[in-house]
């Protein structure tokens, strides 16, 4: 019996040094809007404000990482954007290519005035007066 409160007291003394650690692990500083909480074993900084009476914690890295991570999603994004550019604007069209869209857009002329001829003969269009 004598041997179970002995090993509580043992316990707790090995615990306090560990417990005693973990409360330094974390440094509080104040600043204008809040506080700034440092991990002084990682040193991950945190932006603390008081929100309806408690204390809410953002990782300042977090933010960071994820502004440099969208950064450089865009540098890539604009990079394919301009080699694709240089691409295109340094490739001509084959003559066959040429030539194709030549005879589409004189197929479409030559419809566009066939209507505007069979409106011009339409006896149901009513013709201006020109008197």
């Amino acid at each position: 019996m004598r041997l179970l409160p002995l090993l509580a007291g043992i316990a707790a003394m090995l615990a306090t040094p560990a417990l005693a650690q973990e409360t330094e692990r974390y440094r509080m500083e104040r600043t204008e809007d809040g506080f700034v909480r440092m991990d002084t074993t990682t040193g991950q900084m945190s932006v603390c404000q008081e929100q309806s009476g408690q204390l809410v914690c953002r990782t300042a890295t977090d933010e960071r990482l994820a502004y440099e991570d969208r950064i450089d999603d865009l540098e890539r994004r604009v990079e394919a954007l301009e080699s694709a550019q240089g691409t295109a604007q340094n490739a001509l069209p084959s003559e066959q290519e040429f030539e194709q869209s030549l005879g589409y857009m004189r197929r479409f002329f030559q419809s566009f005035f066939d209507i505007v001829r069979e409106w011009e003969n339409d006896p149901r269009t009513p013709q201006p007066d020109r008197t």
